[in-house]
């Protein structure tokens, strides 16, 4: 069964946040794999580690606390199919996981570290598909103006610099 280390450090949780998220009505997490050389408190770090955050737009301190405990053990009844793979998340609790089933929350934590901890693809290359055609205009919105050139025709000046001619 491997085992599910606690995210600690402020740069750990910014760090997490720059990586990949995953969305549901309770909670929101987010994640990023790990190099494997990463030293955390001056051992290498191994395996999955993980935050909370609630914040207090959440609710009260007694529901934070409750939401954290529920959370915790939805950690503990993921932890024995967990990804072994060593990477950050941080879960981001809603106020909806108050009073969620149980079930649900497990099932959401297990759907969000699966889908944080996936391997990245590796991209196809640029020569097997090919890049289409850019179409005309500009992307500033402004149409033909935007590009330096009048969006309509300049008009005949009299000698005087009157336009009426």
């Amino acid at each position: 069964m491997p085992t599910i280390g606690r995210l600690r450090r402020r740069p750990d949780f910014l760090a997490a946040a720059q990586g990949r998220r995953f969305h549901t009505d309770r909670m929101s997490a987010q994640g990023r794999l790990r190099d494997p050389g990463e030293t955390r408190d001056g051992a290498t770090a191994e395996g999955l580690f993980l935050g909370f955050t609630i914040t207090k737009r959440v609710g009260h301190a007694t529901e934070r606390n409750r939401i954290r405990r529920r959370l915790r053990s939805a950690v503990a009844a993921v932890a024995a199919d967990a990804p072994a793979i060593g990477a950050d998340v941080v879960v981001i609790a809603r106020r909806p996981a108050l009073d969620a089933p149980f079930d649900s929350l497990v099932a959401d934590l297990r759907r969000a570290l699966h889908s944080l901890t996936r391997p990245a693809t590796p991209r196809s290359s640029d020569s097997a598909r090919p890049t289409p055609p850019r179409r005309g205009g500009s992307r500033s919105g402004r149409g033909a103006s935007a590009g330096g050139t009048p969006p309509f025709p300049p008009t005949s000046k009299a000698p005087d610099g009157s336009t009426d001619g």
